[in-house]
């Protein structure tokens, strides 16, 4: 427990914890927002109170990762998943060639999704040692008229990320961020296209964010669905239809708190302390182990294991009785996995620490 709140640590990969004094000022203002009489929930999307919020939303979001003004900024649904539809369909323009990346059970899903409209082509994978790295490319490991280039920033599932920026000279990168946006600094020109489902460090599940480059918008064919066409949402400010409301403002009121607090260079300052701690205890320890590479070794995601399947068993469900929730690891892989997303207090990986080391000492072998 911490902040003298019934609240437990919670280590789900997503959706995923929030800024407790943001959910208070939600709750606050939840049935009546700023004096309006209604709640967010209720507004009318084409309100001027309304239309306040999502523009606040994309003007904090665009300061505190300094996006160029010629990308475009969409708030959308579907989640990452849509995502590996909709990439293709929006970016196969010229040789219906793409090269992906794969370095994890998404990665491996968005390549899956994209054959079925296109010419994909598996580049580099870790699959041949249980995704436990990032695979080195280079620039002339890309086909040269290949119409994008994608892959996984952060893998969830597997506790990896790109320590690096794949070089793919002119050929558009696209990168799924899901699990790491707004933990680090990037520099958006590097990419053609960045999406994010909101459930990690942004805010509640229902909003994708999708960051375009100006030049890459509109080249879908004719029987594309409308829907998945980003150039009609780019052109109607994410409201061609209904948007979800209450997630794009609970998403704005994230950005308002890390503009005030520093930015994203103070989150990841804080992220990188918080898993090297936490990597120092696993390396150190004689009971838990972390199998990834530690180069490639993710701040948001922490894997780790005893060796014994019954014995991680085990201390998953103490953990649960201390107040420390969703420590199981992916359920296609087992172990364990601390999810140390933004909203993660240091004060959690400290307990944390404190209550593996107790259960080590109590379970030595």
């Amino acid at each position: 427990m911490y902040d003298n709140k019934e609240r437990i640590f919670n280590f789900s990969a997503g959706p995923s914890m929030l800024p407790l004094d943001v959910l208070e000022s939600v709750a606050e203002n939840i049935a009546n927002y700023n004096g309006s009489g209604q709640s967010v929930m209720e507004m009318s999307h084409r309100s001027k109170e309304y239309e306040e919020i999502i523009n606040d939303a994309e003007s904090n979001l665009r300061d505190i990762l300094a996006i160029p003004d010629n990308y475009k900024v969409m708030f959308l649904q579907g989640g990452g998943t849509l995502q590996f539809a909709m990439v293709p369909l929006n970016l196969f323009r010229k040789s219906n060639k793409a090269d992906y990346i794969v370095t994890g059970a998404w990665a491996t899903k968005a390549a899956e999704e994209a054959a079925k409209f296109g010419d994909v082509k598996i580049t580099a994978s870790s699959k041949d040692k249980t995704f436990t790295y990032i695979p080195v490319v280079k620039r002339e490991d890309f086909r040269d008229d290949a119409d994008y280039v994608h892959i996984t920033l952060n893998n969830t599932i597997y506790g990896t990320h790109f320590p690096y920026i794949p070089d793919t000279g002119d050929i558009p990168l696209v990168c799924d961020m899901s699990s790491s946006i707004l933990s680090e600094e990037i520099e958006v020109r590097k990419y053609g296209l960045i999406y994010a489902g909101a459930q990690k460090n942004v805010g509640p599940a229902g909003v994708t964010l999708v960051i375009m480059r100006d030049d890459l918008v509109g080249y879908c064919a004719e029987n594309t669905p409308t829907y998945l066409n980003y150039k009609i949402h780019a052109d109607n400010g994410s409201m061609y239809n209904t948007p979800p409301c209450f997630a794009i403002y609970v998403a704005g009121e994230v950005f308002k708190k890390i503009k005030r607090e520093g930015g994203i260079a103070a989150l990841e300052k804080a992220n990188r302390e918080k898993a090297k701690k936490l990597y120092d205890y696993i390396d150190g320890s004689e009971l838990f182990s972390c199998p990834i590479a530690i180069k490639d070794r993710s701040l948001m995601n922490v894997v780790f294991v005893t060796g014994d399947v019954q014995l991680d068993k085990k201390f998953t469900a103490n953990a649960k009785a201390a107040g420390f929730y969703n420590l199981a690891g992916h359920r296609s892989i087992g172990g364990m996995r601390a999810s140390i997303y933004n909203a993660m207090p240091a004060s959690g990986i400290d307990r944390l620490i404190e209550f593996m080391a107790e259960f080590e000492k109590e379970n030595k072998r």
